[in-house]
């Protein structure tokens, strides 16, 4: 596995990680819709400017296959994941939510393996104490039961970011950048449709809030490009998991900002992460 691989992968989860905190804060306020909505159009506008400084809009395209297919595909669940995400973390329950959600690789994980992917005994042995850490690092709590909600939330959430993370893999060999920007092109067309039915761009009117999408959607973008990138110069389904580290940074800037309290389970887990991301790299 090279480590440039594991480099962007890792880089990516921070991404992740700082946009979904950012992301959890704005819809305890404004409609997750919204906020999903907001923040992928500031993406896409990133992403656009990214294409014409680079010249990556030269690339052909196909309908039935390439980044423009996968783009849209990945951009519908991914919206998905991201609504489920954020209006599960606005319920409050952020220990049912959170740590469900940060299972999606075991989709993009499964479908590589089925699809050819061989791992020697100490990638899985990594592979399953780094996703054993981000479960745990998201700071499980079921002392209070498994209220209904939340818990459909984070399944959709799980599925949502699982299928999304797959179609970007598969774009990603024709252009990880493309594959992305049709991700967002995708999402416009979706939030337009709510904000068209709604007569309402969420509400947002500081200039804070603004940022903070703009913030949202850059990070998120970001990740998403590095991930894809990550994808095509090493195993999809080593770099999937390593992604999906992302629960850890969220604690940790939730612990830095917010001054919440992390649980042991949650110190357990960045320890169990940091051991299955070194298994990954010694193998």
């Amino acid at each position: 596995m090279p480590n440039m691989a594991i480099a962007l992968a890792l880089f990516s989860s921070v991404l992740w990680g700082s946009a979904d905190f950012e992301g959890g804060r704005l819809a305890k306020r404004f409609p997750s819709i919204a906020v999903t909505g907001a923040s992928q159009a500031f993406g896409l506008l990133f992403g656009l400017v990214i294409v014409v400084l680079t010249g990556a809009w030269r690339v052909p395209a196909t309908l039935s296959h390439g980044f423009l297919l996968y783009g849209i595909l990945a951009g519908i669940f991914g919206y998905m994941g991201l609504v489920c995400l954020y209006s599960g973390l606005a319920t409050g329950r952020m220990g049912v939510v959170s740590p469900i959600s940060s299972l999606c690789a075991i989709i993009p994980l499964t479908i590589a393996v089925l699809s050819g992917e061989s791992l020697s005994l100490a990638n899985i042995i990594g592979i399953v104490i780094a996703l054993l850490g981000a479960f745990c690092a998201s700071g499980p709590e079921i002392s209070q039961g498994l209220p209904v909600k939340p818990l459909l939330y984070a399944v959709g959430a799980l599925f949502g970011f699982g299928l999304s993370l797959t179609f970007m893999a598969k774009g990603s060999v024709s252009s990880a950048l493309l594959t992305m920007v049709f991700m967002r092109v995708a999402t416009l067309i979706i939030s337009s449709t709510f904000a068209i039915r709604h007569k309402s761009i969420g509400g947002f009117g500081s200039r804070k809030d603004f940022l903070s999408l703009a913030f949202i959607g850059v990070s998120d973008f970001s990740a998403n490009v590095l991930i894809g990138i990550a994808s095509t110069k090493g195993l999809v389904s080593i770099v999937m998991v390593l992604g999906s580290l992302f629960p850890i940074m969220t604690a940790v800037l939730a612990f830095r900002i917010l001054k919440e309290r992390l649980h042991y389970i949650q110190y357990a887990g960045i320890a169990f992460a940091i051991l299955g991301v070194a298994i990954i790299s010694a193998a």
